[in-house]
């Protein structure tokens, strides 16, 4: 099909993925159609952004989304995902663990980065964890394209899954385990001495010529992702091999 990926407001990556980068806190969702089912990457931070990304990729495709991934549990990441209904939703083994068990944590979280406290509270009451985990590597069959989804942590979190794209060039889709608009996130659930690895296994997926998709910022080349790999090996003291 054909995608109008500029005119509805996304970024074209590919013929069949793109990206739109939120408001507030600039992260990425991203989208790939395929004939048969459409795959969305990150839906948002709470009910009402889930909502509006969910129109819009209603409108840019014609059909609704049928598939969902989380690239970590972070509440800008998963939140958004509470306003799509009968969706098959995907996420590093572990992840439905740590978001029905931290439920208030996840909330405490969005609020204390500024999400309305009643918006946090509704978006993690209706959460739906994923009933799909990946444990190493899981291929979506979309119709036409086959989309996957590695989990390459931990690093950036414990639960870091990274959505490759195959097509007229190959597509990452990193989550934060890369961010472009500002240094690596080093946040109390990184593992930093372990992020280098996932960020070798990241660039061994896609190679020198894929676009690598920043969970924040602008899409960038291996080459940046290598810098910031040696940024995060010399904060953690791992080799730059």
């Amino acid at each position: 099909m054909d995608v109008r990926w500029e005119e509805s407001g996304w970024e074209r990556l590919t013929g069949r993925a793109g990206r739109r980068r939120l408001p507030v806190w600039d992260c990425t969702v991203g989208l790939v159609v395929g004939k048969d089912s459409v795959l969305l990457i990150d839906p948002g931070s709470c009910v009402r952004e889930g909502a509006q990304v969910r129109a819009e990729a209603e409108r840019l495709t014609g059909r609704r989304v049928t598939h969902i991934a989380f690239t970590h549990g972070h509440f800008d990441h998963v939140l958004g995902g509470a306003a799509f209904t009968g969706v098959e939703v995907f996420g590093a083994v572990g992840l439905a663990a740590l978001l029905s068990t931290g439920r208030e944590e996840l909330r405490r979280d969005a609020v204390r980065h500024g999400l309305a406290p009643a918006e946090a509270a509704q978006a993690v009451d209706l959460l739906v964890p994923p009933r799909h985990e990946v444990s190493g590597e899981w291929t979506l069959e979309l119709g036409g394209v086959q989309v996957l989804l590695a989990n390459v942590g931990p690093g950036h979190t414990g639960h870091d899954l990274a959505v490759f794209v195959p097509g007229e060039r190959e597509v990452v889709f990193c989550g934060d385990l890369v961010e472009e608009s500002g240094e690596p996130s080093v946040g109390p659930d990184a593992m930093v001495g372990r992020w280098p690895a996932a960020l070798d296994r990241l660039l061994s997926l896609g190679g020198d010529d894929a676009l690598y998709v920043p969970g924040h910022g602008a899409v960038v080349g291996a080459e940046f992702v290598r810098a910031q790999r040696a940024t995060l090996a010399a904060l953690s003291g791992v080799s730059e091999a």
